[in-house]
């Protein structure tokens, strides 16, 4: 194997640890320890947030093309951000027993059908519909802890925005207000890690305070986006 194939498998293996991450969380989910969770879901995040560049810069669709990066990421990301964090939704009360199995159930094929949309991404790195981030979901919900109803209604809304004609911004490629969204996340993600520090629910007042405000720029910045995405056509479903 020459050095640059080598190379460029080692860029999908690197990609393909962040399943291992996965794996460690969603056995961490199941015992119920939701903080400890979150820290590997974190640092399976950070693989996910540097894979991309490392396989444009190493150029593996040319060095190690035998592996399908786009797919191998999906497969890894389904597992991150959809099982992984659904099976903390069950476990951790924050759905009525009732019907917390058959809420989780009907997330998980409908976050299955926004994988594969390959309509997934508009031209200039916006998503088309929520992104099935349940992990962030999860993880407000973990800390806010609102009623069990309101958590539904948090739930359903996420599902059905999947499929509406809206847009979410990817922190890292969109580049309106780049700079700004860039340093909103780094914000949120000092607020994020000191929530995990802090137990979830636990965390102080502040630390709530900071999630809150820069969640909230996050689901405002679509209103932002230079043209308007449903006036460009970008977003018709």
């Amino acid at each position: 194997m020459t050095s640059s194939r080598l190379i460029g498998f080692s860029v999908h293996l690197f990609t393909a640890s962040g399943a291992a991450l996965g794996m460690i969380a969603l056995s961490l989910a199941a015992d119920g320890r939701f903080a400890a969770m979150f820290g590997w879901l974190g640092v399976a995040l950070f693989v996910d947030a540097v894979d991309g560049a490392l396989a444009r810069r190493f150029k593996v669709t040319e060095t190690a093309p035998f592996i399908d990066g786009v797919a191998l990421d999906l497969v890894v990301d389904f597992l991150n951000y959809v099982v992984t964090p659904l099976v903390a939704m069950w476990r951790s009360g924050l759905l009525e027993p009732a019907f917390a199995d058959a809420v989780c159930a009907m997330v998980c094929a409908c976050s299955a059908l926004y994988f594969a949309d390959r309509r997934m991404k508009t031209s200039d790195y916006w998503f088309r519909g929520f992104p099935a981030l349940w992990n962030v979901v999860v993880f407000y919900l973990l800390v806010l802890r609102p009623s069990t109803n309101a958590s539904l209604a948090v739930v359903f809304a996420g599902t059905a925005l999947m499929f509406a004609p809206v847009v979410f911004v990817h922190p890292l490629r969109v580049k309106r207000l780049r700079l700004v969204t860039i340093a909103v996340t780094a914000v949120w993600a000092a607020a994020a890690i000191a929530a995990v520090a802090q137990d979830l629910a636990a965390a102080s007042f502040g630390v709530k305070a900071a999630l809150v405000a820069t969640g909230c720029y996050f689901l405002a910045l679509p209103l932002f986006r230079e043209g308007g995405a449903i006036a460009k056509g970008e977003v018709d479903g």
